[in-house]
């Protein structure tokens, strides 16, 4: 503004300022509706206060006043409902376009069951609320489920055309089928179907989905399929489906079932890939997927594409459990999954849920790869299980036999398979102990240089026939055999709720005393199991030092003092490693050292004369022995390296 009064820009500016007033005054204007009832809101507060005011008011005119001051206020609240549920319509609308009059119902759900597994089904999201697996049931005796309403999520997302050129977002989460079926339960070779139908608008118009189910199977046939949808669905546009859930806590501890809870995927080329189990973290598909598995411990639940693969832009994701669930959940795990639409008149998708156990012979005869699931450990020592350990676990399970006793039973199989290793082992120890004096001559002889030492007693060796590699080698061969079976038993499905001895479950740990308070990579209790087998261990390595003890020289001095500090320290490394872990797999290797230290008894006292042995070597050294090209080859080495050494010291 000017000093000589208002300028053109003021006056363009009050302009714009009385024009928005009036626009939001126009905008904001109530109803006639509204004003209706504010008007009759404010009629009936001022008949309450004049009927307040009047000190001789009769109890029969209060009743007829009361009476009247009710049927208004439900008339006010008549009104109020009726504009809220046509606003409500109105954004059901916008929303939905003419799935909208599916948005208002009432929740019902179904069960359709067999032998094996009860399902439970929702019309609201025509979705699997609930499994529960009608032959197991938890650590704690409880129903088991693998997974529940609350916890979980299957929603199909849809793009469809709006009316004015657009798309509409769709989540059929939020809106009810219908269905004429009933719950049902089918046994044997029968099989039932039951169907829900999502109408647009007409009845010529819907999305489908039809779950079949068999009896005695833990397969569950699933079609997603779509009536006349060609001008509803936009162009170019899959369906999307989000399915997740955190996997509720089944077993008797919650790390244990962590360290084996995560999602496997197959793609269509047949690789198979999942999250590592310590990990959250997010996966997008490489390429087309045949299906997806939520894997826990020693179930899952997984999504199989039938006629064709799912989309390659799909993705997966494990998530942690949020604070306040972790007692009860162990594992969250999500997938968006596109799915092939291709934009015809009539559509289908065939899938299968495959809900059961992680037991290999359930899996296999699937054929579609998700027994590759199961951990069996890689390369060698998964070969070594599939071929070895889990034929001969599997013919004595056969027998009905107490898995105690046939975790004892395996056990001596394979001792006695690995036994000529152990003759072997033992064999070189004692011929080596035999050379420790004349190994003790060499070192003194020789002093500090090392060079000569080592062709002494490469020379030594030679002419004995003594090969000091030869302890080292057996060690080796029967180390995958070790390792294959510390895989083998964690991922073995049989071995769940199996009681043993003291044992109520081999599939954990075996508490005798809660000591009500935890000690770092210990734990708050006791397992008897692991206690004896870390007792077994301390007479085991006594028994190996006692071998070792004839290795001679320096190395054989370094040697027998580690095997002195592993006496002790390798027993309370497997006490604290194994307090947690299987009780089955602690057992195993408790028979197992057991077996070993009377094994090598047994060769020591009836086998192997170490009097005869030490004859034996003896004699050797008389032989006249042809050098080996090895052999020939490494005292070449050490001549020159001896020369090498001389013309240094000669400078």
């Amino acid at each position: 503004m000017s000093v000589k009064g208002f300028d053109k820009n003021s006056i363009i500016g009050l302009v714009l300022i009385g024009a928005i007033l009036l626009i939001f005054s126009i905008f904001n204007k109530p109803s006639e509706e509204e004003i209706k009832v504010k008007a009759e809101q404010e009629k009936l507060t001022k008949a309450k206060q004049e009927q307040l005011d009047k000190k001789e008011i009769t109890e029969t005119d209060q009743a007829i006043i009361d009476s009247s001051t009710t049927l208004s206020e439900n008339n006010i609240d008549n009104a109020f409902s009726q504009s809220q549920d046509s606003t409500e319509n109105a954004h059901a609308l916008a929303n939905y376009g003419a799935f909208s009059h599916s948005v208002i119902g009432e929740e019902k759900t179904y069960v359709i069951e067999n032998e094996k597994i009860k399902v439970t089904i929702s019309n609201q999201g025509g979705r699997v609320t609930s499994v529960e697996l009608k032959e197991f049931h938890t650590y704690d005796s409880l129903p088991l489920y693998l997974f529940h309403k609350d916890s979980s999520r299957f929603n199909l997302e849809l793009t469809t055309n709006d009316g004015l050129g657009g798309t509409r977002v769709v989540n059929t989460e939020n809106l009810f089928f219908e269905t004429e079926n009933q719950s049902f339960n089918v046994e044997g070779g029968n099989s039932k179907s039951f169907s829900f139908k999502l109408f647009y608008g007409s009845k010529d118009k819907y999305l489908e989905y039809k779950y079949t189910l068999s009896g005695n199977s833990y397969l569950l046939d699933y079609e997603i399929k779509s009536v006349g949808f060609n001008d509803v669905i936009s162009k170019g546009f899959p369906y999307y489906v989000n399915w997740s859930m955190f996997a509720p806590n089944q077993e008797k501890t919650i790390p244990n079932q962590q360290q084996k809870s995560t999602i496997y995927y197959k793609y269509n080329n047949g690789d198979i890939d999942y999250i590592f189990e310590t990990k959250y973290e997010k996966n997008n598909m490489e390429a087309s997927v045949d299906w997806i598995m939520f894997k826990q411990q020693y179930f899952n639940s997984t999504l199989i594409a039938i006629e064709q693969p799912f989309d390659s832009d799909s993705d997966i994701e494990t998530i942690e459990i949020p604070e306040g669930m972790s007692n009860n959940y162990i594992q969250g795990m999500t997938a968006n999954i596109t799915i092939p639409y291709n934009g015809e008149n009539n559509e289908s998708f065939a899938m299968q849920y495959y809900f059961g156990p992680n037991r290999y012979d359930d899996l296999n005869v699937l054929d579609i790869g998700l027994e590759e699931s199961l951990d069996y450990g890689w390369g060698i020592f998964g070969w070594v299980n599939m071929v070895l350990i889990r034929p001969v676990f599997v013919w004595l399970n056969g027998f009905n036999m107490s898995i105690g006793i046939i975790i004892l039973l395996l056990t001596l199989i394979i001792k006695m398979i690995l036994f000529p290793i152990t003759w072997k082992t033992y064999v070189s120890s004692a011929k080596m102990k035999a050379l420790k004096p004349e190994i003790a001559e060499i070192t003194e002889k020789h002093g500090k240089d090392k060079v000569k030492k080592q062709q002494a007693t490469m020379a030594l060796y030679r002419q004995t026939g003594v090969n000091p590699l030869a302890g080292c080698i057996p060690m080796l061969i029967q180390m995958p055999i070790l390792f294959a079976l510390f895989r083998f038993f964690p991922a073995t499905f049989d071995l769940r709720q199996k009681s043993f001895l003291w044992a109520e479950d081999l599939s954990t740990y075996d508490s005798i005393y809660d000591l009500g308070f935890n000690i770092p990579m210990y734990g708050d209790h006791i397992s008897l199991f692991t206690l004896l087998m870390a007792i077994s261990m301390i007479f085991y390595t006594k028994s190996n030092s006692q071998m070792t003890a004839g290795m001679g020289g320096d190395a054989g001095g370094a040697m027998a003092s580690q095997m002195k500090m592993m006496t002790y320290l390798m027993p309370v490394m497997m006490l604290f490693f194994f307090n947690s872990y299987a009780a089955g797999l602690s057992l195993y290797y408790l028979i197992a050292n057991v077996i070993t230290i009377g094994q090598q008894y047994a060769i020591k006292t009836w086998i192997v004369d170490e009097d005869k042995l030490r004859a034996k070597i003896q004699a050797n050294k008389t032989k006249k022995k042809k050098k080996s090209g090895f052999a020939a080859k490494l005292e070449k080495r050490m001549k020159e390296a001896q020369s090498m050494q001389n013309q240094r010291k000669k400078k």
